[in-house]
């Protein structure tokens, strides 16, 4: 099995409660994914503020053809510090995400460190290559600006 981890980190302007309570809300989600992946949250009745076990489901456009449904269950969390989101279904064999948010003298710096292993073995590993990698970094940058626009 091919095993990928993607880094990303980025400073928000702001307070650290403030971008925890932005980012700790699924309903958020939606804001900071680029449109054209079409994503929706399908689980009713989601609370406001996520919580260790919560199960998240919704359905998104990977790619320009390629619908899917994620399953993710919140499987870690530090109030006001992080967050761990794990796939339990959906189209890689491994997915483990983590936010974690530290406080500067500059604002709140963003970690993002997501731990992937795509499906279809050596076709796996060949995609990865030609266009996962590129999607994940693009959806990072979307978020980055998504993000430094809420908290200019």
């Amino acid at each position: 099995m091919a095993f990928y981890q993607f880094r990303r980190q980025q400073l928000v302007h702001t307070k650290q409660e403030t971008l925890w309570n932005f980012i700790s809300s699924p309903e958020n989600l939606s804001k900071i994914t680029p449109e054209h992946m079409n994503f929706h949250i399908t689980t009713p009745d989601l609370p406001n503020k996520m919580y260790k076990g919560m199960i998240i489901a919704y359905r998104l456009r990977l790619f320009s053809a390629f619908k899917a449904t994620w399953v993710t269950e919140i499987s870690n969390i530090e109030e006001g510090k992080y967050f761990v989101d794990t796939q339990l279904i959906g189209p890689y064999k491994l997915w483990h995400h983590q936010h974690i948010l530290t406080p500067t003298d500059n604002g709140i710096l963003m970690t993002d460190i997501v731990s992937y292993a795509p499906p279809l073995g050596i076709f796996g590993i060949v995609a990865n290559h030609l266009f996962i990698k590129q999607q994940l970094n693009n959806i990072f940058i979307y978020r980055e600006k998504a993000l430094n626009n809420l908290f200019k």
